[in-house]
């Protein structure tokens, strides 16, 4: 059953956020274009989402100000994540993070994440211990870790990321 989003008896800040990032699609839809997908195909081969869905839910994150789109060609768009968007980054890696520990794979996470800067793995909280602090996303490489996936993909992105990237890199 989805949250009201009448608030006039509610003051809640929680609420009002997974009113907007709270449903399943979109949180995928945001972990992919922070690992740096940026079109509408590649994101609905790897996340196997209907298109309608698809289209709504980026419609909404746009309406919402944590897309934009920016065209690339003629009646072509690409999408890109906010600053919005990117301030999520700590929520989505935790959210990583947490289901690697409860529901990942055999031998550990899929994917590890390090710091540009020192290259240092960061820890379970994103921080990077050999430079004191968070990175930003655009300062984070991820690559493959020992967990083996259910089933190996060949879709352009899961191909892609079968290499160390950088976020927010295009793909």
């Amino acid at each position: 059953m989805p949250l009201r989003n009448d608030y006039d008896r509610q003051n809640c800040s929680l609420a009002r956020s997974l009113e907007v990032v709270g449903e399943r699609w979109t949180l995928l839809i945001l972990r992919d274009l922070l690992f740096g997908v940026r079109r509408f195909t590649d994101l609905h081969a790897h996340l196997d989402i209907p298109r309608a869905v698809l289209s709504a839910r980026l419609a909404a994150l746009v309406d919402q100000g944590l897309v934009v789109r920016r065209p690339y060609g003629p009646g072509r768009d690409e999408l890109l994540p906010t600053d919005r968007a990117l301030e999520l980054w700590p929520v989505v890696y935790g959210l990583i993070q947490w289901g690697d520990r409860h529901y990942g794979a055999d031998g550990g996470a899929r994917r590890l994440f390090a710091h540009t800067a020192c290259d240092t793995d960061l820890d379970a909280s994103g921080h990077c211990r050999t430079c004191d602090r968070m990175p930003e996303p655009s300062e984070i490489v991820m690559r493959p870790g020992p967990g083996k996936p259910a089933t190996a993909r060949d879709d352009p992105v899961s191909v892609a990321l079968r290499e160390p990237h950088r976020l927010l890199s295009p793909l």
